[in-house]
């Protein structure tokens, strides 16, 4: 307590006690117990109202020596495991070094995909990501006196540039370089670019990829086979200055069915690393393809987004036609898009009708809406509203089909002059927000009527949604997915079944391989009490296994990472129920790590330039601890903290000096005195 306090309860205590003195003592002759009790308590009330307003409080400084911390961030990934006695070797000199120690504290931690803190290694992870373990532990570490040991090859897979990411931190990194730094002369294939789906009698592009490290100047043959068979063959001549080739070829869908692609290239005599010298990719050969026709008697830039979107796929085709088109066009057209439709579409809605075709209508500042309802009759839209703008907000309990993976993050408004919305037996998929206030009128909607499937859009500019799709992901892919599953859903002629799969037909080595589905109860609402379960079976040695799909929001999700390469037959089915779903799948034998011969020496050494470190070999461990040791930059640091307490507590001496001049006023009354 700093003097000046107390000199100021001294003061109070003698000012209180004064007028307590005056005010009893001064010019009375009666000076017996009871006046002698009202003093008391006179003086206690307003001595205490003295402390309160001088609040005394009580200053104590705490001392904290925080050391500096110093992290050792481990590659697990299965390029190092050859290198396993050497990282155990390195580890074990770090947790016996006392003085390190001492001096720091030291944090463990290992990554392939994703970072973890452990020391525990097992080195099976199929992905290197070193750019997002150092932004990780930089935005942990980053503001406190750190420096990072980054234990690694320097092969990363994933991510960004990790020397970028490495400028950027806020911490010397000092890479210890395991592995073969020796290079040698290897030839490899980098990439293979394909299709998912090719077309019955088409053909279908490979794009390959070819690079040579070396000084030599070399000659390989590239060979293609498809299920075992031989379809091109070419050769490849590189050297130390053209040590990169691209060669593309179309090939032919000749049948229906999986095809397994094969490219290799021929070894270089003792070559240390060959299996990056050949790569597997699937093509899927369909005998079907929907077609889609855009129909619209005005030219927006909605079309062409739309067309862009659609054709991403390569199941689906579209044309675009005007509505006074030859009706004979439309035979073989299997999902129509209705954009903006006016009266001249009288005709078209007649035949649509008679076909039961599936619709997806588009409605916007050009669009008369009577002649719409008046065709469809399974809604009715208010006409001769003004212009205005209209927000979408998406309804996460639409059932029709899954739109967990869509979002609409920062999406710009629709234009439409609609009004109020009625429709009955329908289900909203985005509601309207005009002015932050969510309607219930629907802006997309999907229904079911006795003439076909039917999407209607009430409002235009949806080309501004794919460009906002772009600007939060780099690609069209969340906009492009979700128009696909609204062509999917008007493709499909069957009725809703309650249990649908979602799943890829080809999953390549180190991905996440998840088969998704979504089951309905009798009323078509989703069922969370559910218990479903996949049998996974492998069509080459007939070995099968159960797993039980996990609850994920409003899907059943079953992660099947850990199974070995090859073909695959599944089968999900609702346990105690006569309903289940069945798929096939392939799973390529591709292990990205084991593309690299070598360590990446000099990345490692721009990693540590770039961050203030040092690149170090493992035998060099000894003198990386010394040096970080005995490095002034990494002392610990003493801080100080300043704990302020107040002496009283307030509430408490509130309610003694109430007490004590409440008494007072009581007593005197009681006895007569004024």
């Amino acid at each position: 307590m700093q003097t000046t306090t107390i000199l100021l309860v001294i003061l109070a205590a003698i000012v209180a006690l004064g007028l307590v003195l005056f005010q009893y003592n001064y010019k009375t002759k009666k000076r017996g117990k009871l006046s002698l009790l009202l003093s008391f308590l006179r003086f206690i009330g307003l001595f205490g109202i003295f402390l309160l307003l001088i609040n005394p409080k009580f200053s104590k400084n705490e001392y904290i020596l925080e050391k500096a911390n110093f992290i050792v961030l481990t590659d697990n990934s299965s390029s190092v495991a050859n290198s396993k006695g050497t990282i155990d070797g390195v580890l074990n000199q770090i947790r016996s070094n006392s003085a390190l120690s001492d001096k720091f504290n030291v944090e463990f931690y290992n990554f392939g995909s994703a970072i973890q803190h452990s020391d525990s290694l097992s080195f099976k992870e199929k992905n290197t990501n070193i750019a997002r373990a150092i932004q990780s532990l930089d935005e942990v570490y980053g503001q406190a006196n750190s420096t990072l040991i980054l234990i690694s090859d320097g092969n990363s897979t994933l991510g960004e540039d990790y020397v970028f990411t490495g400028r950027n931190s806020n911490f010397s990194i000092y890479p210890l370089a395991v592995g073969d730094t020796t290079q040698y002369e290897d030839i490899r294939i980098d990439q293979v670019n394909s299709n998912k789906y090719a077309f019955l009698k088409n053909k279908y592009p490979l794009e390959v990829y070819v690079s040579y490290q070396g000084s030599q100047e070399v000659n390989a043959v590239l060979k293609i086979k498809v299920n075992d068979k031989n379809v091109h063959s070419e050769k490849v001549k590189l050297s130390s200055d053209t040590n990169s080739r691209t060669i593309r070829t179309l090939v032919n869908a000749n049948s229906v069915g999986v095809k397994n692609i094969g490219i290799s290239i021929t070894p270089l005599n003792n070559e240390r690393n060959t299996q990056n010298n050949s790569q597997n990719t699937i093509v899927e050969v369909i005998d079907e393809k929907t077609n889609i026709a855009i129909v619209s008697s005005i030219i927006h830039p909605d079309i062409g987004a739309l067309r862009k979107s659609i054709e991403s796929n390569e199941q689906r085709s579209v044309s675009i036609k005007k509505p006074s088109a030859n009706l004979k066009d439309f035979e073989d057209v299997d999902v129509f898009v209705l954009y903006q439709p006016n009266p001249s579409f009288k005709a078209l809605y007649a035949y649509l009708k008679k076909k039961k075709a599936s619709i997806f209508t588009i409605g916007g500042t050009k669009t008369n809406w009577n002649s719409i309802t008046t065709a469809s009759r399974k809604y009715q839209v208010a006409d001769g509203y003004p212009i205005q703008e209209i927000v979408g907000a998406l309804n996460p309990s639409f059932t029709k089909f899954d739109i967990t993976d869509f979002a609409m993050d920062d999406f710009p408004p629709l234009t439409s002059n609609a009004g109020k919305i009625q429709v009955d037996e329908a289900e909203t998929l985005i509601q309207m927000t005009i002015f932050g206030a969510t309607l219930r009128s629907p802006l997309l909607f999907a229904l079911d009527n006795e003439n076909g499937k039917e999407i209607v859009l009430a409002g235009e500019n949806i080309w501004k949604w794919r460009m906002q799709s772009f600007r939060n992901s780099q690609n069209f892919q969340n906009f492009d997915d979700f128009i696909g599953k609204l062509m999917l859903y008007l493709a499909s002629n069957k009725g809703k079944d309650r249990l649908s799969i979602d799943y890829e037909s080809v999953y390549e080595g180190g991905n996440a391989i998840k088969i998704k589905a979504s089951y309905f109860d009798e009323a078509f609402v989703f069922d969370t009490n559910a218990s479903l379960v996949v049998q996974v079976k492998n069509k080459e040695n007939g070995i099968s296994k159960e797993i039980p799909m996990l609850l994920k929001n409003n899907f059943y999700e079953a992660d099947l990472t850990d199974i070995s390469p090859g073909q695959y037959s599944f089968t999900v089915r609702v346990d105690k129920e006569n309903r289940s779903q069945s798929g096939s799948f392939v799973l390529l034998d591709f292990d990205v790590e084991k593309q690299f011969s070598s360590t990446n020496y000099k990345k490692l050494a721009q990693l540590a330039s770039v961050t203030g470190g040092k690149v170090y070999m493992p035998n060099e461990t000894d003198s990386l601890l010394q040096n970080l040791v005995h490095n002034n930059q990494y002392v610990p640091t003493q801080k100080g903290t300043k704990n302020v307490v107040s002496l009283i507590d307030y509430r408490v001496f509130l309610a003694i000096i109430i007490a004590a001049l409440a008494a007072e006023w009581f007593i005197r009354k009681y006895n007569g005195l004024t």
